[in-house]
């Protein structure tokens, strides 16, 4: 499935799509720094205590390349037409405030320092897209070091964030369910029953809303504290169904069965 057959059928999530497209086409055009890995090995303890790589104090990893990518995106945004380009103007003054502007924005979004802003929602959309540019040898390699029954906790094993959506997987094994953090973009192992937000593991609790017509997705949620999840039916890695936007009309009808959304999401409605 691609992007434009999806947008086919749901023509609603064209300004939103082209709202991405202009994201990643700016994201395209800024060089990629050479990324220096952790130190595997020093995190391992952090690791099996259920600190996130992000939050370590035994690991060192440089921000600053992220830094550069955030200004390069809103230099390159700020001609966007309405409120995208009026909202990236003002970032643009607050970012060049001062030397530390950029950096102590980052510090922010790692939530390791403030910083004000006035559009804190467009600032925490684009840094993140920053951060996951910049982050993304790094979450490929933990991957392949973690041990993933090891974690198969509620939240991101790299930024510490709640899940956005799920992905079920089918194996030799039976089903696996990963959960997928709109913020880095990491994926990871959670158990196949319970809610990864109250962590009930009553498995009557929870419940599935099929949603005829959106190519594998449906909503699940949980009786207990009814906070719900879109999760996807499928093992191919379907960059279009889950990039979560693509199905923020799941969302509106999730909220409308007063289902809550406790999922990190760029999003708010």
């Amino acid at each position: 499935m691609t992007f434009d057959s999806w947008l086919s059928s749901h023509p609603y999530l064209e300004p939103l799509a082209n709202f991405h497209a202009h994201i990643d086409s700016a994201l395209q055009r800024i060089p990629v720094s050479d990324v220096m890995l952790p130190n595997w090995p020093a995190y391992l303890t952090d690791f099996h205590a259920g600190i996130p790589l992000l939050k370590s104090s035994n690991v060192y990893i440089d921000f600053s390349p992220a830094e550069n990518v955030l200004t390069s995106i809103v230099d390159q945004l700020i001609h966007s037409r309405g409120k995208v380009g009026e909202e990236c103007r003002l970032l643009q003054s607050e970012l060049h405030r001062d030397p530390d502007s950029s950096e102590r924005a980052i510090a922010w979004l790692l939530e390791k320092g403030e910083f004000e802003s006035r559009c804190p929602a467009l600032l925490g959309h684009l840094g993140w897209n920053a951060l996951s540019r910049h982050l993304q040898p790094i979450v490929s390699a933990f991957r392949k070091w973690r041990d993933e029954d090891k974690w198969l906790r509620c939240y991101c094993p790299t930024c510490g964030c709640s899940a956005a959506m799920a992905q079920l997987l089918e194996g030799d094994q039976g089903r696996r369910r990963f959960l997928c953090c709109d913020r880095c973009n990491t994926r990871w192992q959670y158990r196949r029953t319970g809610c990864p937000f109250c962590e009930a593991t009553d498995d009557h609790s929870l419940r599935v809303l099929a949603i005829e017509g959106e190519g594998g997705l449906r909503i699940d949620y949980c009786e207990a504290c009814r906070g719900y999840l879109k999760t996807y039916e499928g093992n191919d890695d379907n960059s279009v169904l889950l990039a979560n936007w693509t199905s923020i009309h799941l969302d509106i009808f999730a909220r409308d069965q007063n289902l809550n959304g406790f999922a990190h999401s760029h999003y708010r409605f």
